[in-house]
């Protein structure tokens, strides 16, 4: 298991944790994850001989966890510049509690991408030569 290789392609989940606080609106953000996810795949691919899509899966349940925080974290901020989420948060379970919302559903999508990267690896691994 190469977790320096984790951590490293994770940067991506950083920095986009922090560019969807401020920059990128919600409607061109899947663009940008399925980027993320081809470049992430192809690198995977290259450095790893083998557990393609584990080291896939861990990317994004490290990138999760960098999101989540930030969007926890810089929560009013995240709302006043994603006006659409704000309106679907006050309609789901626990109005109330926002934040314990994000709590719970980012594991969830974190699990969700990380099966999409896995995926992603292993597809980039058949096309990747030693």
């Amino acid at each position: 298991m190469k977790t320096k290789l984790i951590f490293l392609l994770s940067i991506f989940g950083l920095v986009m944790a922090f560019a969807t606080v401020y920059v990128i609106p919600s409607n061109i953000e899947p663009l940008f994850w399925l980027i993320i996810f081809i470049v992430c795949a192809f690198i995977i691919a290259k450095k790893c001989s083998d557990y393609y899509f584990l080291h896939g899966f861990l990317v994004s349940i490290v990138n999760c966890v960098w999101i989540t925080t930030a969007h926890i974290i810089f929560f009013q901020t995240y709302l006043s510049n994603h006006q659409h989420e704000a309106a679907a948060m006050a309609k789901m379970p626990l109005p109330d509690s926002p934040r314990l919302m994000m709590a719970l559903t980012g594991p969830i999508i974190g699990i969700l991408s990380g099966l999409i990267l896995g995926w992603f690896a292993v597809i980039a691994s058949k096309f990747i030569k030693d």
